[in-house]
């Protein structure tokens, strides 16, 4: 069976795609200083006196099953958590009431898969009382925004790239220093192409103080895709040069230390790429999260 087959049947047998037990859903929170909030704690009845209206929560955090799952892309989860928290925003997981999207399911034509994977999850957040739905990755964001209104979802989407740009706007958030800094921004094709949301992400990275940002020689309304749109995140590519080898290298090319991202799959595709390159040591392959974190400012950090 190839990937992308094992990774729809996953999404069915299990709500993710990465072959992973549904209780580790919160597995990424272990060892994370700040406290996690969880939609069903804080709206149960039964948590809170008789009468007791559940406290509000302006974002339900969709973590997403890469934030959930993917070694590289919970350190971002982790990353936004602190960020929230520094900045004073009330927000709550689903924890293991989560499951996929099944965004990909309908990229790759199973439907079916889609209508059955996303009701099922439609019917989960709609026990729950908040102001808008913060994600992390853009496929969930354009999949929340524009696929499931087909389902009777008409939840309010905040990509954290905008959270971030109103935070640090507000000075609710302070960028950290970074002179001398030289950073390139990779568009995510469902931020960019499908939802025209450019300004965020650039104007986030503006915001570290002292640092640089290269364009890459295609970037914008002429971006040009990381490979892991579309299913082929979980696609066997036999033939040709993978694109996230020639994306990588046109990264590269602009001279930047650091390549900003903004999605967990085309950060996940563009640091293959960068090994691939040799360049590991040289070029970092960082979301917009970790930087404003200030966890990570350098390469070799």
């Amino acid at each position: 069976m190839g990937s992308a087959a094992k990774a729809l049947e996953s999404m069915s047998m299990r709500g993710n795609p990465w072959q992973l037990k549904q209780e580790d859903r919160l597995a990424w929170a272990a060892g994370l200083d700040v406290e996690v909030p969880v939609l069903a704690l804080l709206q149960d009845p039964e948590a809170r006196p008789a009468g007791e209206e559940p406290p509000p929560v302006d974002y339900l955090f969709f973590v997403g099953c890469a934030g959930s799952y993917d070694p590289r892309a919970q350190k971002v989860t982790r990353a936004l958590v602190r960020l929230l928290t520094r900045a004073g925003v009330s927000f709550a997981v689903l924890g293991e009431e989560e499951t996929c999207t099944c965004e990909a399911a309908r990229r790759m034509g199973e439907e079916m898969l889609f209508q059955v994977g996303a009701g099922a999850l439609k019917e989960t957040i709609d026990q729950y009382r908040f102001r808008a739905i913060l994600t992390q990755c853009p496929h969930c964001y354009n999949t929340f925004k524009n696929d499931y209104p087909q389902l009777g979802a008409h939840w309010p989407v905040v990509h954290h790239t905008e959270l971030l740009r109103a935070l640090l706007a507000e000075g609710r958030l302070r960028a950290p220093a970074g002179p001398g800094l030289t950073l390139t921004y990779h568009d995510s094709c469902y931020l960019g192409r499908y939802n025209d949301l450019y300004a965020a992400p650039r104007e986030v990275a503006a915001r570290v103080e002292g640092a640089t940002l290269l364009e890459p020689e295609r970037h914008g309304r002429d971006g040009f895709c990381c490979g892991g749109g579309g299913g082929r995140m979980w696609a066997e590519i036999k033939i040709g040069e993978p694109v996230e080898f020639l994306r990588a290298r046109e990264l590269v090319a602009t001279g930047a230390q650091v390549v900003a991202t903004a999605c967990p799959y085309c950060m996940i595709m563009l640091d293959d790429g960068v090994k691939h390159e040799g360049l590991e040591g040289q070029v970092a392959v960082r979301d917009l999260a970790e930087i404003i974190d200030g966890a990570v400012s350098t390469p070799g950090g």
